[in-house]
């Protein structure tokens, strides 16, 4: 049987997504419980490998039982042999031609910035974190309109991306304040290494207003990293939600979170 679980993670104390050879990761804490449940070796796929440090609240993998098991068995019986930081939202059974990652054909990630004078302590390591200036989120998302649509984003695109194109189709990109919060919501077919945190970085510069909203513009028809402003750190990333056709029936996300975000 084919299954199809949803995923929530808090990515602090992890290597990234992605199995490393002795370093912690969210996929191996995952095979090793869905194993278990299993009752033999299970290997994951899933729709989105975040980086270290980044979260998720609504990260899908799908994997092949070669032992059928109750529904109850992929989400009570795995969560039970789960870390606290990572939890299994639902569970459903799907078609062989499923798969987590190929069959995606969107993905939505926020970054979300805590705007004041004080570093946060509750939420240190859930947010990121600027405090030399008022972000200006208005300048932001001005500036970030011009990513919209299917373009070469090597401008954005970490050092070490295995990816074979740089292309990518952003389908939607805002900026907005919450109060001491500046978030960036952005959706797109799929992303680069380090994209997100990329814009981010030269979104922020923008908003601090070291430089003007046309600056993004410039640097984007540049194609060249050393262009844009610096990485920003995973702290405040989430993966929020991924996108399939209705045929698979994948459970449609109301709350994106993270758990203290609409």
């Amino acid at each position: 049987m084919r299954l199809a679980l949803g995923v929530e993670y808090n990515g602090l104390g992890y290597n990234g997504f992605q199995v490393q050879p002795d370093r912690p990761s969210i996929q191996g804490e995952l095979e090793k419980a869905i194993s278990s449940v299993a009752d033999a070796p299970v290997h994951i796929v899933c729709a989105g490998r975040t980086d270290a440090g980044v979260h998720a609240t609504g990260q899908v993998i799908s994997f092949d039982s070669p032992n059928d098991r109750p529904l109850s068995a992929w989400t009570r019986g795995v969560n039970a042999r789960l870390p606290d930081d990572i939890v299994i939202t639902w569970g459903k059974e799907v078609s062989d031609g499923f798969s987590a990652r190929f069959s995606a054909f969107a993905r939505r990630y926020r970054y979300i910035i805590s705007n004041s004078l004080s570093r946060p302590a509750v939420g240190r390591g859930l947010v990121s974190h600027c405090y030399r200036s008022h972000l200006d989120a208005v300048a932001m998302n001005e500036a970030a309109q011009c990513l919209l649509g299917e373009n070469d984003f090597s401008t954005f695109r970490g050092a070490g991306c295995q990816s074979l194109s740089p292309m990518r189709n952003v389908s939607d990109i805002a900026v907005l304040r919450r109060g001491s919060f500046v978030v960036l919501d952005i959706t797109a077919n799929a992303f680069l290494l380090h994209m997100v945190r990329n814009i981010a970085g030269s979104l922020m510069e923008i908003g601090l207003g070291h430089k003007p909203v046309s600056w993004m513009q410039e640097i984007f028809e540049g194609r060249d990293r050393r262009l844009a402003g610096p990485t920003a750190p995973p702290d405040g990333l989430y993966l929020v939600d991924v996108s399939y056709p209705d045929l698979y029936g994948i459970p449609a996300r109301t709350e994106l979170g993270p758990l203290f975000w609409e």
